[in-house]
């Protein structure tokens, strides 16, 4: 019933903890899959180990690597509903049902997960773990103007993919919250007992340019919906 994709790259040690969690606490049917860059050889052994399928996207872990693995993800699987998961989460009692019974209740196609970090997440007004109906994102997918089949713009380099997709889906009536569906997660703006590491940079790295992007991009989105 879900696919939980989990893009991964240069954290091998978050492998293993990730799958325990997700078998510990998923009892819905789902699959997971690891999404890994190709040379990232520590990560995939680590990956494999795990005996769940990994895959890969062939290019270098450039900007909008985590967008590009789960776009990637979603058109290789076909389970109706999809999330989006990174591996400095931890998945808790019942997170699966309760963010499927939200969906069912409202029949959004984007439904997003407590993090207990984001201070708009633990209001319910952002996700940066969420759930995707496949039905949507088929047919006028996640982002503004990509068009189906894509969950989040890959022109990031790697900031305000989910602000989008929560704005796209607000402003179509396509957005829900389900604040019992606890995933945490660990990072280090939030956690102090996590360090920065290389992947972190990485992913902060060029802020300026994902805020600029989304200012113009979301911009573009009002003007066009209010000359509609």
């Amino acid at each position: 019933m879900i696919s939980i994709l989990c893009p991964v790259l240069a954290r091998p040690q978050n492998a293993r903890p990730l799958v325990d969690s997700i078998r510990s606490n998923t009892t819905v049917p789902h699959e997971i899959i690891f999404l890994c860059t190709e040379g990232d050889l520590e990560q995939i052994k680590a990956c494999d180990e795990c005996e769940v399928p990994v895959w890969f996207i062939g290019e270098p872990a450039g900007k909008g690597n985590y967008a590009k693995k789960i776009n990637a993800g979603f058109s290789r699987t076909s389970m109706p509903f999809v999330f989006t998961a990174a591996d400095d989460v931890t998945f808790t009692p019942g997170w699966d049902t309760a963010i499927l019974a939200e969906a069912e209740r409202t029949g959004a196609g984007m439904v997003g997960s407590q993090d207990e970090a984001n201070p708009l997440v633990k209001r319910g007004k952002h996700s940066t773990h969420s759930l995707f109906r496949r039905s949507y994102i088929d047919e006028v997918g996640g982002t503004f103007f990509d068009g189906p089949g894509i969950v989040y713009h890959e022109k990031y380099a790697h900031q305000w993919i989910d602000t989008e997709a929560v704005k796209a889906a607000m402003d179509r009536g396509e957005w829900a919250f389900a604040r019992r569906s606890v995933v945490r997660h660990h990072h280090p703006f939030y956690d102090k007992t996590v360090r920065i590491d290389p992947t972190y940079k990485k992913a902060l790295g060029d802020a300026s340019h994902d805020s600029m992007l989304y200012r113009e991009r979301v911009g573009r989105w009002t003007r066009e919906r209010r000359a509609a």
